[in-house]
């Protein structure tokens, strides 16, 4: 269980699902779809749904790339953190979002897996919050001709050692999306 007091509530952590970051992003559509799937899993279930949306040099806010994806919709109430660096939780509100939510279990999705996904699963771990990453509703773009492997391998690699990851006081692990919030 999460080393945080009085955090006893689960949310589902969208990050980064935005226009730029997952066009051309291995697999988009069937990623896309099974984080639309965890968002409506988890209103039904009364699981807050977190929406983390990255700006940066390369994509201003309010550009089009920087929009969320079509395919979701964040409603209105449901917290937005705006981040600049990998972890969302680096100067940000999003402690303080799951602070007032009671949150003590983050359920992780989105993009991308080699960046923003992994370094905020590290950084829910390191800050004492449980963390699941939702095997099959993360994505990342291909950049193997810069040395790096391929997205099926990246995302294989990164459900690998999340599945097996463990911290004191705090759990880790893998779920698929028609398991997740059963």
């Amino acid at each position: 269980m999460s080393t945080l007091t009085n955090r006893p509530n689960t949310a589902l952590l969208v990050v980064d699902v935005q226009d730029q970051i997952v066009d051309g992003a291995y697999q988009r559509d069937e990623v896309v779809g099974n984080v639309a799937a965890l968002v409506a899993k988890a209103r039904r279930g009364g699981v807050p749904v977190v929406w983390v949306q990255h700006s940066g040099d390369e994509l201003p806010p309010g550009s089009p790339g920087w929009e969320f994806v079509a395919e979701l919709t964040a409603l209105d109430g449901e917290p937005l953190v705006h981040k600049r660096y990998p972890d969302a939780f680096e100067e940000t509100t999003l402690e303080e979002v799951l602070a007032g939510l009671e949150v003590g279990h983050l359920v992780v999705a989105g993009a991308s897996t080699d960046q923003c996904i992994r370094s905020t699963l590290h950084g829910a771990i390191v800050r004492g919050y449980d963390a699941t990453l939702v095997s099959d509703a993360h994505t990342t773009e291909d950049l193997s001709a810069y040395g790096a492997p391929t997205p099926d391998a990246v995302i294989a690699h990164t459900n690998l050692y999340w599945h097996h990851h463990e911290a004191p006081g705090r759990t880790a692990g893998t779920v698929v999306t028609k398991e997740a919030f059963v």
